[in-house]
């Protein structure tokens, strides 16, 4: 695994060498290319004024910031570069906070983050140890690509996560939601619910999660790579039923699945008894 990022980790006067990798796999993307429709040629990104019309090259371009509605203030490279940031290759822990206080909107992008050399290793896992026996994360700021960004950084497995993160001020409120009522659930509905998510209550782990729809497109184009025909599947649309119905048979599915497996694993003994009678028999007669 190739490191992205070469730096520092420093609280107080604690510093240690670190290095940054994706976490990300951006193989499981599958991208597109547009094609002209006619001779399936690679189709160029043009650039063009929106008013004339007229194709533009780079340099006849400006950066504009929109300020009204028509209206642009024009900023200038030059004027970027004054505000710059310079990296200092530091990751600068601000404090300690529990995990519960940080809202899961402000997770932007997930990285990992180790030990860079022996000698950091070993400071490297007395802060994993740390963090996770504490129950704290590390809250922080990097300088990434001349712009000042907020990180968490965490302990995982074996080492450490380093997330990305929001400001809070880019997160929007819940609360401009449109129809977000106050509404107080029927104690029967409420009981039947929560009966229903207990029995479906499991580990993360044992969940499939599985992008199916990676796994759909890559056959379909292996079989157009191969020149098979492509089979369509009709869309199945779900029946819409009363919410105490529902619920009432959900918790009958879920009652059946384990007398379901008990019965299989009886039938399946029933069986083997069967073969080893008829074996006994057979060595008798």
């Amino acid at each position: 695994m190739r490191a992205i990022w070469k730096g520092h980790i420093q609280f107080s006067l604690v510093t240690i060498p670190v290095r940054l990798y994706n976490a990300i796999d951006t193989g499981q993307t599958i991208s597109f290319n547009l094609l002209s429709k006619e001779g399936h040629n690679p189709v160029s990104y043009e650039k063009k004024d929106k008013v004339t019309g007229q194709p533009l090259k780079t340099e006849d371009m400006v950066k504009g910031y929109q300020y009204e509605p028509g209206q642009y203030v024009i900023i200038e490279q030059e004027d970027l570069d004054k505000i710059k940031l310079k990296s200092t290759r530091v990751i600068e822990i601000e404090g300690f906070v529990k995990s519960e206080e940080v809202h899961p909107t402000l997770f932007e992008a997930p990285y990992f983050l180790g030990p860079d050399g022996d000698v950091a290793a070993k400071t490297y896992g007395l802060l994993t140890e740390t963090m996770r026996q504490s129950g704290k994360l590390g809250v922080g700021k990097v300088v990434l690509r001349d712009r000042e960004t907020p990180v968490l950084i965490s302990p995982h497995e074996k080492g450490m996560l380093l997330y990305r993160l929001r400001f809070p001020s880019e997160v929007r409120s819940i609360n401009e939601v449109p129809q977000l009522l106050e509404v107080k659930a029927d104690k029967e509905q409420l009981k039947l619910a929560k009966t229903l998510v207990d029995s479906m209550t499991t580990h993360f782990a044992n969940l499939e999660m599985k992008d199916h729809y990676y796994d759909a497109v890559k056959a379909l184009i292996d079989a157009k790579i191969s020149g098979k025909e492509i089979v369509t599947v009709a869309e199945e649309e779900p029946k819409v039923i009363d919410i105490m119905t529902a619920l009432k048979a959900s918790i009958d599915q879920a009652k059946q699945k384990p007398m379901e497996k008990a019965k299989g694993e009886k039938s399946a003994e029933a069986a083997k008894e069967q073969k080893e009678v008829k074996t006994l028999r057979r060595k008798a007669g």
